[in-house]
């Protein structure tokens, strides 16, 4: 298939590499702190990758006890927060591994990525061709397809309310729905372009450009289905209904957080700029949220200056505060994007320029090394 008939809106990719090159506005930085805030952690990687990891097996043991004694309300009860934490392992918790920069061993990030990943239904070979390219080319649709805006704010949809409340059917903004990701895995693992990370259109153009990384996403969707159906048969041979629920479909279940705390995070913003600030929004998260989104609530640092780990990022903002945008509140950002929302409906032209400083900064100067890094994110062919 020629890749210039996938979308006759959109160039093939090969060309988009060749020909759109954005000249990324970045923070100045003292380059002492900025080399400090680049080096990865295995301590700080094993809290924050192992402390997920803890928590997931303590809300499944629970529910999974609490099933067994027949304790339906602690059941329910459990198997909500279980769903609530684990469903940031999907596109989070595999995003950041994926960036390779939690940890300072190697070997860790990749040890993690994949238990992670297989737990989630998340294919880190198709999501590492289209993350590299939302990096190299964030909200310009021609070079990024994993966030295309607008993004529907979906405050108004009962059915979509009720379903990342309880269990995702169908999926939407940020979060995944169980029919979509299980049909894209099967695609995928038979040679398809599934879109069980993102959308066709993407996956479609993503493959035809970079048909070396097919096979390897292929090898791990067969084994995401193989790690679930040996669930589900471990399940019916022990006659444990509620593993599955644990181990397979915890992705799919309350997914009401992950949602309220990334949407913020392009939503309303602008497509087709050069400066991160106009086209990321960074909150200000609870403890609790902040851990489980692994600090990606600092958005805008973290595609400033992507090769940073994720529990660097406060301290980068710290450091960039002067030449950033006033960080929103988690209710001010939420504010903000359905007033921009409100807006666009009476003026379907409308977009919102957030203020940044004027702090007479310019591109100017020395580069340093590294700025533009993302780690160990981009695949052979995308490097």
């Amino acid at each position: 298939m020629r890749e210039d008939t996938l979308n006759n809106n959109y160039s093939a990719l090969t060309e988009v590499r060749k020909n759109l090159r954005i000249n990324w506005y970045r923070c100045p930085i003292d380059p002492k702190t900025f080399r400090e805030l680049m080096q990865p952690s295995d301590f700080q990687g094993f809290i924050q990758a192992g402390g997920h990891l803890f928590i997931f097996l303590i809300t499944g043991g629970l529910t999974l006890y609490f099933a067994t004694e027949k304790l339906w309300l602690e059941f329910l009860a459990f198997l909500f927060l279980h769903g609530t934490s684990a469903s940031f392992f999907k596109g989070i918790a595999a995003h950041e591994l994926g960036h390779g920069t939690v940890f300072k061993t190697k070997a860790l990030n990749r040890i993690f990525l994949r238990i992670y990943s297989i737990i989630s239904w998340h294919n880190h070979h198709e999501y590492a061709m289209s993350h590299t390219y939302h990096h190299r080319y964030t909200l310009h649709p021609e070079g990024d397809r994993e966030v295309v805006l607008p993004l529907e704010i979906l405050m108004g949809k009962p059915l979509y309310l009720l379903q990342i409340f309880t269990f995702n059917i169908t999926g939407g903004p940020v979060t995944s729905g169980i029919i979509p990701i299980i049909k894209g895995t099967f695609q995928t693992a038979f040679g398809g372009s599934g879109a069980s990370v993102i959308s066709g259109e993407w996956s479609n153009a993503l493959y035809t450009a970079h048909q070396k990384e097919r096979p390897h996403a292929i090898k791990w969707a067969r084994l995401i289905i193989f790690f679930h159906a040996c669930v589900l048969l471990l399940a019916i041979y022990s006659e444990n209904w509620a593993l599955p629920l644990v181990l397979s479909t915890q992705q799919f279940t309350a997914n009401w957080l992950k949602h309220f705390v990334g949407l913020p995070m392009h939503c309303g913003l602008r497509s087709d700029v050069a400066d991160f600030r106009k086209c990321v929004r960074s909150i200000v998260l609870d403890p609790i949220s902040e851990f489980l989104y692994w600090r990606m609530n600092w958005h805008l640092e973290h595609h400033m200056f992507a090769g940073v780990p994720c529990y660097n990022l406060k301290k980068l903002h710290k450091a960039v505060a002067d030449d950033m945008p006033k960080v929103r509140t988690f209710f001010g950002a939420w504010k903000e994007m359905l007033e921009i929302k409100r807006r666009q409906q009476l003026d379907p032209n409308y977009e919102f320029d957030t203020p940044v400083p004027n702090t007479n900064k310019t591109r100017g100067g020395k580069k340093m090394a590294h700025t533009e890094s993302i780690g160990d994110l981009a695949p052979s062919s995308l490097r």
